[in-house]
């Protein structure tokens, strides 16, 4: 397979999409996101927590103080497929992360809701 189609595979295939959770194993504060490519949208929090960029001073601001060892990276929640296009995934995504960030402020862990910029 060359280059080109290699890249158009990549472009065609089903990355998977959902509610994910960023959680500080020290202080036990959780930071909740979605996301239509969950493995790009983790790579794009830890580099830019690496290089001090992040977009949430707060989560940087921890990730500072704690370290990359400190945190968990999990997905919890995705969203299937078949029933959803990339189109109304968003809009669907954003409710899910809704109701998992009411989900777990009522189960009594410290929540900050990332909001897709």
């Amino acid at each position: 397979m060359d280059k080109s189609e290699m890249k158009k595979a990549y472009k065609q295939s089903k990355r998977p999409m959902g509610v994910y959770r960023i959680k500080n194993c020290k202080n036990d504060r959780v930071f909740i996101g979605f996301a239509t490519d969950l493995p790009a949208r983790f790579n794009r929090h830890k580099a830019e927590l690496k290089f001090k960029s992040h977009r949430n001073s707060e989560l940087q601001e921890i990730w500072n103080s704690f370290g990359e060892s400190a945190f968990e990276f999990e997905i919890i929640d995705l969203l299937d497929y078949k029933e959803n296009n990339k189109a109304n995934a968003n809009e669907e995504l954003h409710v899910l992360a809704e109701m998992w960030v009411e989900r777990l402020k009522n189960g009594g862990d410290s929540v900050v809701y990332l909001k897709n910029r």
